[in-house]
């Protein structure tokens, strides 16, 4: 089919709401206590076409040690598949935590004699892989990562034996680019504007022979929303074309100037290596000892303004472009857990069904992953897609460094086989654009470069992926931000449209929640209220395939130090293996078993206007659906927390012809805090009401109860 970016002009109206005066609408009596609204939905042309099958789905994630056969036990699985999702997606959390995946446990080293190097996982099938580990790479650069944070960058631990090395993948041997294309570089954050005046900077092997030193003019360069005037400037002195590969300590200008954020950027490398390797992956990129900022006094001494620790809560803050996948067999880290790719893949949560598998790419091999699919194939497994990396953007890395392994990994896949989507990158969720530092001809869009890169390549690029989790701040009520879920994910889609990406290829939500931080939103009912907003919009704004996260049961947790909650459906037990069920749950089963029919078969996705005359539009969301039973279905979202909401329904068209309702008998399935309660006790919180959606039977009339805070599907026909 192909697939444009919604029908019209018009069809953003599901967005940007009209905002009419229904007197008759209402009634002055009622207005402290309730609401109207009307559901006008526009029947001339459906915006989508799905099949509940392939357009619902959930994935499973890596946890820490011992967790993952903890969630996926039998019983826990059967609880899992009732909540009605067919797709399945596994994550990949080791990407996350900058660390290598040896997906098989069983393969080779480069270096086999000292158990070191660039791992290759085995392809030939063995005994099947329950569970798999990420290895921390030592030649870590970066301070922070996405994962347990537990790591630290090489660069400012206080040891010079140690070093940061930049991945050798992207040099021209292998991105047949010249280094120029893909600089290099390593930002500082002092943490506040400090006076500096002089770097010092211990190589390692290879050097670089040519780097520039630079600040930051502005606030936060790391930051996604960089603003268009801030911009990295070179220091007066720093521009080094002959560097030397020694201890160098640089003087930047004459007098000490406030900067807080620093950044060498390197474009030529020595090319040398240690006399104990002749693997070529040793030679190619950078390397960086340690890195001292701040100021030469007038003796000549050189005083940092850096703090360097073994420790990412000690040391000050280091970011690099990239990292050397480059690892020891002592390396493992046990906290790092995936289930095995055979124990998901044989197991009943694919629904027997083709699953989306990720291979890594920021901290791997094309080797290892080309030997992940081909293990795949040899395993005969049905495959969705392969999904490459995992939140690049959100691990700085830029889109061409990004680019380059991605096509040097989509060519040895594509080589195996050229049926199997490839895509990705799972983008991290944003605000407004994905911007980046400005490229030469000033574009700071990250994903409009990226598609660059890889159509100038000619690169497979068969589906695209992106992450929403809108609300960091889990610390605050959520009713306002529940109010902005929908505008939000049409912001996001609309700049996605404007960076390039083809509308006819499929657009999969790879994961979507509440917040990426744990809090009570998420196990009380405004998680369930989010999780049906965020896929009715997503499939009214012609989206393929939406995945939950927080498939697996879970323990709750306090990230933020303000509220215990987590991404889950069902809530692990301490004393008892039976689980709670939580209000994503209920909400996914409505989803999946009221507002969509049968799943194997053609639904259509109509747009759907809300309208109120007292400006409380946001606080109501609808979603239409023309079922293959040619039932209308519609999915009503009350998102006020104290005041029940009364729905008129009305279905338009453009032709000369009075606006349609409901007639004869209506399904109503309805959930609510009638259905739901939350005890929020800390780390010991739980629901003590949790049951099923009501269920009723009515004769259509002319308004329809929605209680507050609530979801009520309304099945019914128009009579024509």
């Amino acid at each position: 089919m192909q697939r444009t970016w919604l029908s019209s002009v018009a069809a953003i109206g599901f967005i940007q709401f009209s905002i009419t005066l229904g007197v008759a609408e209402l009634a002055e009596t009622e207005s402290a206590r309730s609401f109207s609204v009307t559901a006008v939905v526009a029947t001339d042309h459906s915006v989508n076409k799905i099949t509940p099958r392939d357009s619902l789905g959930a994935g499973v994630d890596g946890h820490e040690y011992g967790e993952c056969m903890q969630m996926l036990s039998k019983d826990h699985m059967t609880e899992m598949l009732s909540a009605g999702f067919s797709r399945l997606t596994y994550r990949l959390r080791t990407e996350l935590a900058g660390e290598a995946w040896h997906w098989n446990p069983r393969g080779t080293w480069s270096d086999p004699s000292h158990q070191c190097g660039y791992w290759t996982s085995d392809d030939s099938p063995g005994e099947p892989i329950t569970v798999s580990y990420g290895y921390r790479l030592p030649r870590r650069g970066n301070t922070i990562d996405q994962a347990n944070d537990d790591g630290y960058s090489r660069i400012a631990d206080s040891d010079e034996d140690s070093f940061w090395k930049s991945n050798p993948y992207l040099d021209q041997h292998f991105t047949g680019e010249p280094n120029e294309r893909h600089p290099q570089w390593v930002v500082i954050d002092l943490g506040a504007r400090k006076p500096v005046d002089a770097i010092r900077i211990q190589w390692g092997k290879p050097y670089a022979q040519r780097y520039r030193i630079e600040y930051w003019s502005g606030t936060d360069p790391m930051h996604l929303h960089v603003d268009q005037h801030d911009e990295w400037r070179r220091f007066q002195k720093g521009a080094i074309d002959r560097g030397s590969g020694n201890d160098e300590l640089i003087r930047l200008t004459d007098v000490p100037i406030s900067v807080r954020f620093v950044r060498v950027l390197m474009t030529q490398s020595s090319e040398t290596g240690t006399e104990q390797s002749d693997d070529i992956r040793d030679r190619l990129g950078y390397a960086v000892r340690e890195i001292g900022v701040g100021t030469v006094d007038e003796h000549g001494r050189f005083n940092d303004q850096m703090r360097h620790a073994p420790d990412r809560s000690k040391q000050t803050v280091i970011y690099v472009s990239s990292t050397d996948p480059w690892h020891r067999s002592e390396d493992i880290d046990y906290r790092i857990e995936q289930p095995g790719l055979d124990f998901v893949l044989t197991s009943e949560l694919t629904n027997q069904l083709p699953a989306l598998v990720p291979v890594a790419v920021l901290y791997d091999t094309p080797d290892n992953a080309a030997a992940e699919m081909k293990y795949l194939l040899e395993r005969k497994y049905s495959l969705q897609g392969i999904e490459l990396g995992e939140e690049p953007d959100g691990q700085w890395a830029s889109p061409e460094d990004y680019a380059a392994v991605y096509v040097q990994t989509a060519r040895r896949l594509r080589e195996l086989n050229a049926q199997i989507p490839l895509g990705g990158p799972s983008l991290q969720n944003f605000e407004d654009h994905l911007l980046t530092w400005a490229d030469a001809s000033g574009n700071r869009s990250w994903m409009n470069r990226f598609l660059r890169c890889i159509q100038a390549r000619d690169s497979p690029f068969d589906f695209f992926s992106f992450e929403y989790y809108p609300f960091d701040n889990v610390c605050i009520d959520a009713a306002p931000q529940l109010l902005d879920t929908p505008n939000r994910l049409f912001t996001m889609i609309s700049s996605f449209h404007e960076d390039g990406i083809p509308s006819e290829i499929p657009w999969l939500m790879t994961e979507y929640g509440y917040s990426v931080f744990s809090g009570r939103a998420e196990v009380d009912i405004e998680g369930a209220l989010f999780d049906a907003d965020a896929v009715g919009s997503f499939l009214t704004l012609d989206g393929s395939t939406a995945y939950l996260y927080g498939y697996e049961p879970n323990y709750l947790i306090d990230e933020l130090k303000c509220s215990w909650g987590n991404l889950m459906m069902l809530q692990l037990n301490y004393k008892t293996e039976n689980v709670n069920r939580l209000a994503s749950y209920y909400g996914s089963q409505i989803l999946t078993n009221e507002w969509m029919g049968p799943r194997s078969q053609p639904h259509q996705v109509f747009q759907v206007s809300v309208r109120n005359g007292r400006a409380e539009v946001a606080r109501v969301t609808a979603y239409a659906i023309l079922r293959p039973d040619k039932q209308w279905a519609i999915l009503a979202i009350n998102k006020d927390p104290k005041r029940g909401a009364r729905l008129m329904i009305r279905f338009v068209s453009s032709k000369d012809k009075p606006p349609g309702t409901f007639v004869g008998q209506v399904d109503i399935v309805q959930f609510s805090r009638e259905q739901y309660l939350w005890r929020d006790d800390g780390p010991n919180g739980y629901p003590i009401r949790s049951q099923p959606p009501a269920k009723y039977v009515r004769e259509a009339t002319a308004f329809y109860e929605l209680p507050p805070y609530s979801l009520t599907v309304l099945r019914g026909r128009t009579g024509e």
